[in-house]
């Protein structure tokens, strides 16, 4: 069985109080919720506070991207060798944001798949259309493109060891959300398109979705069949909303 994954997505959000403020707060929530995995993904400058705040807690630690070097000459590139000495266990790779406002293609969010990868490091996979997209039908070939880029470049069986995020652009940061019925739809097609390839890591990769996951609305999303948790931004800003979806999740 899958377990659900809850992870929240700071962005380009935080300081030292609040990063401390934040993590005290979501302890006891993450801890009452043993079935629920919990992670935070804060800016790459509040890691090592993380890290630390983190210490003896159930709260995995994440990053937000990755470079696909691990040293040398690229100024202002964030190592995924040098997460692991932070204890970051998952990096985001791929999210639309890195997509539209950086110009990142498929090709290079599965180079960054890679080089998280192989620092023996869980890359979560963001996949999803954009509104124009979504109002054209073309929902589906979208997101099979970007999976299949990873495939070629790094075979079926490394999204074995990974997690994927469908995260449909015109629910970001919008207030809109996708039904729980549409939603499950598009999982559900993620992880038929994934079983044609190899049925055992279909079945056992977790899937969450990422567009607006607010407390009220994590429950439904959450009773779907194949919908194993959330990637949440706004919402994980705010220790109440997010522990409220955590608690869904329970």
């Amino acid at each position: 069985m899958r377990q659900t994954l809850v992870m929240g997505n700071w962005k380009l959000n935080g300081s030292k109080v609040m990063v401390s403020e934040l993590i005290s707060a979501l302890k006891a929530p993450a801890a009452e919720a043993a079935n629920v995995a919990v992670t935070v993904c804060p800016p790459v400058l509040f890691l090592a506070q993380a890290e630390t705040e983190l210490a003896g807690s159930n709260i995995a630690l994440g990053a937000q991207d990755a470079d696909v070097n691990t040293s040398g000459a690229f100024t202002g590139e964030n190592s995924p060798a040098m997460y692991r000495e932070f204890g970051v266990k998952y990096v985001l790779v791929g999210h639309s944001e890195r997509r539209t406002l950086h110009g990142e293609s498929d090709a290079m969010v599965a180079a960054k798949f890679a080089a998280v990868q192989e620092q023996q490091l869980v890359p979560v996979l963001c996949i999803g259309e954009t509104l124009e997209q979504f109002e054209a039908g073309d929902t589906q070939s979208v997101v099979e493109r970007q999976l299949q880029a990873v495939i070629e470049q790094c075979g079926i069986a490394a999204l074995g060891k990974a997690v994927i995020a469908y995260e449909p652009v015109w629910a970001i940061g919008t207030g809109k959300t996708a039904t729980p019925e549409i939603a499950q739809s598009v999982h559900s097609a993620i992880r038929a398109f994934l079983a044609k390839q190899d049925a055992d890591v279909a079945a056992g990769v977790q899937i969450l979705y990422g567009g607006s996951v607010k407390g009220d609305s994590a429950a439904g999303l959450f009773a779907m069949a194949d919908i194993d948790g959330a990637l949440v931004g706004g919402a994980a800003l705010n220790a109440d909303e997010f522990a409220a979806i955590i608690k869904a999740g329970a």
